[in-house]
């Protein structure tokens, strides 16, 4: 069985929803030895889905909760909720530290650093704002905490960033290897557990929730 069709939590004939693996591309990159994804796996399995099928991404090392459109008039539909933030994504992390406080708001600008890609970096002049929601789930062991995060906005490596910089929580992601202490193949502990989207054709409320494997 291929791995991604363990890992298959949903599919009709508009829609896949899929836990996507730590270590794994979302899409395709650049070159040809970054070519396996979720896409193209899932592509293999469902050959009539369409060849942009992405309407949101995880980073590489981040887990969890994708959904991808099996049609063209699918993924304009999801595209438009994530535009008009209709969707509702969670995460879990664990952060390389003891967080203070129960809860908050963070809202960071940041842009991509040409110098350094794919980093990040905070600029409140130039960059695009990024909001997220967090609330802290309690200490983990050697001084670790348990966040959840819930953003409502989609930048690139927002929750990483707001997690990491001093204008934000002021403390890493576990394995995080830009921002943070971790190696590039590390885990990393970020995972997306819940989505929430209006199914494209049925009209109908979806909710899928998927436990973090740390």
């Amino acid at each position: 069985m291929h791995v991604i069709e363990k890992n298959i939590l949903y599919n009709d004939d508009d829609i896949v929803v899929v836990n996507k693996p730590g270590g794994l591309l979302s899409v395709p990159g650049r070159g040809v030895d970054r070519q396996d994804c979720v896409v193209t796996r899932l592509q293999e399995i469902f050959p009539d889905m369409i060849g942009q099928p992405a309407v949101h991404r995880l980073d590489l090392h981040t887990s969890g909760l994708m959904v991808l459109a099996m049609t063209k008039a699918a993924h304009t539909n999801l595209s438009k909720q994530f535009e008009n933030r209709l969707v509702t994504k969670r995460y879990q992390a664990i952060l390389d530290g003891i967080l203070p406080g129960k809860e908050g708001k963070i809202s960071l600008s940041f842009r991509l650093d040409p110098n350094n890609r794919p980093k990040q970096v905070y600029d409140p002049l130039n960059g695009k704002t990024g909001i997220t929601l967090w609330k802290n789930l309690g200490a983990e062991p050697i001084k670790r905490t348990r966040v959840e995060f819930t953003p409502l906005t989609g930048r690139t490596h927002q929750l990483r960033l707001h997690a990491a910089h001093p204008r934000g929580l002021g403390i890493p992601i576990v394995g995080d290897y830009l921002y943070g202490s971790g190696n590039d193949g590390d885990r990393m502990f970020l995972h997306a557990v819940f989505l929430e989207f209006s199914h494209p054709s049925l009209q109908r409320n979806m909710q899928f929730t998927c436990l973090p494997p740390f």
